[in-house]
């Protein structure tokens, strides 16, 4: 079997096209099963984790959103993303943030630096659209590595790249987005 745990952590030494071919070829690798009485959802862990029942839940809402998913092992003593996500072809890496309490989301998304570049925020509660967006905002002016914070609220989606964070009516055109 295929040692995931090191093919993991040979992202942390890759940039670019490398770090792309990288992603895919974790997804692509034997150690995946079909997660039972789901639907283009993947694992190669065993469900055992502590926070698997959140890692699922967000899953299934990106499966809906169009995406395959791939929840990868958490090998102890390894801070590692917690998804491959793969629609069309393209292949990221998540790390999954699920925003519980009412202004939890700076110090969540500051959590997930070193784990990935691109940041999923599950909520699964009412959040100040106003606040989350000075939250990102502030998250990518701290993280130059920083690249995406995907947003699952309800039944939307939405993708918050770097160049949109630093436009100057960012704040107003996310609460627009986010109040939807």
């Amino acid at each position: 079997m295929n040692d995931i745990a090191a093919e993991i952590a040979r992202l942390h030494t890759l940039k670019g096209a490398d770090y792309s071919r990288q992603v895919e070829r974790i997804a692509r690798m034997g150690n995946f099963h079909p997660v039972e009485g789901e639907i283009n959802i993947f694992s190669a862990g065993s469900g055992s984790q502590a926070d698997y029942s959140n890692l699922l839940n967000a899953a299934r809402k990106a499966v809906i959103h169009g995406y395959k998913v791939y929840i990868l092992p958490n090998p102890s003593g390894t801070r590692t993303p917690d998804f491959i996500f793969e629609r069309k072809g393209v292949f990221r890496i998540y790390e999954l943030k699920t925003i519980q309490g009412s202004s939890s989301a700076s110090n969540r998304l500051m959590d997930s630096t070193s784990q990935s570049n691109h940041v999923l925020l599950n909520m699964v509660t009412r959040y100040n659209g106003g606040l989350l967006a000075v939250q990102i905002k502030s998250y990518f002016e701290q993280n130059d590595q920083a690249l995406e914070v995907l947003i699952f609220k309800g039944k939307i989606s939405l993708s918050i790249k770097r160049n949109f964070a630093s436009q100057k009516d960012f704040v107003r055109k996310f609460r627009k987005e986010y109040g939807k």
